[in-house]
């Protein structure tokens, strides 16, 4: 349900499940292989400072990336959101949303858990991959504003 406000309608959000330790190991397993050809070369303290700004930099991107992942059902798209990156899915394209294994592709970051993959016709790639935080509610919203969606009644999305 969407709250009515003085200027328009509150669009409703849903937060995505993330598992920190796997975004910790996702980080270290990259920063590892980039700054190891690095150490061979470090010659001097400018050196030392670059390499010390770019671990800064990586840590807050990874971070702000895996806690800013978000799905927010606005009037007529779902916006799917994590750092600086966003994909409008409008509701009429949605063609099918079923329960996936694939945990390391699209917009989620766990070790743990299934996802859903929502198929659309607008995609680059047939569909998105995501991982709401409560996907039975998040999917009964997608069944209200996707009424035309093949969203299996029976299907367990646990």
């Amino acid at each position: 349900m969407e709250i009515k406000k003085k200027g328009g309608i509150i669009p409703m959000v849903y937060h995505a499940k993330t598992d920190i330790i796997l975004a910790i190991i996702i980080f270290l397993l990259v920063w590892m292989f980039g700054a190891i050809p690095l150490f061979l070369f470090i010659r001097s303290l400018s050196t030392v400072i670059i390499m010390s700004m770019v671990f800064i930099i990586s840590v807050v991107f990874i971070w702000w990336y895996a806690n800013s992942i978000k799905f927010v059902f606005c009037e007529n798209y779902l916006l799917v959101k994590g750092g600086p990156f966003k994909s409008k899915i409008p509701y009429q394209s949605i063609t099918r949303v079923s329960p996936t294994t694939d945990k390391y592709t699209g917009y989620l970051i766990s070790s743990s858990d299934k996802g859903l993959e929502i198929f659309y016709k607008t995609a680059a790639h047939g569909s998105i991959k995501i991982l709401p935080k409560d996907k039975m509610k998040f999917i009964l919203e997608l069944k209200k504003r996707c009424p035309n969606a093949q969203i299996p009644h029976n299907q367990i999305f646990d």
